[in-house]
């Protein structure tokens, strides 16, 4: 089965920046668990939305996969999951085909984003 048409969904208004994806690459890739992970996680904020309720902040964690991301295609051909996605606590990455990711993007609405490494 070809996966040049894969990507992965990240539905990350549930990421709460455990960095168990990005620990979960590195041990994938085999590279110093130091460095050079096949995936990142961002952070966006905190910012205050509005200057009159003092409890409007916006504060988020994005998984962002790097250049280093193959999408575990020898874990996808062996019937496993992507490493990140078995091991996200959050269960907010998705792996598949990009057509259909974009129709579940449609489903969960905001705070999403679809990337093909």
């Amino acid at each position: 089965m070809a996966y040049e048409n894969y990507g992965l969904l990240f539905d990350y208004k549930y990421c709460s920046n455990c960095h168990t994806c990005e620990v979960a690459c590195k041990y994938h890739l085999k590279t110093d668990l130091a460095k050079k992970p096949g995936i990142v996680v961002l952070e966006k904020g905190p910012y205050h939305l509005d200057e009159d309720d003092p409890d409007a902040w916006d504060w988020d964690y994005i998984p962002v996969p790097t250049a280093l991301c193959d999408l575990c295609v020898d874990r996808l051909e062996a019937g496993k999951k992507a490493s990140c996605v078995k091991h996200c606590l959050a269960f907010c990455i998705e792996i598949g085909p990009v057509d259909e990711l974009a129709k579940r993007a449609l489903e969960i609405g905001h705070k999403v984003s679809i990337i093909k490494p």
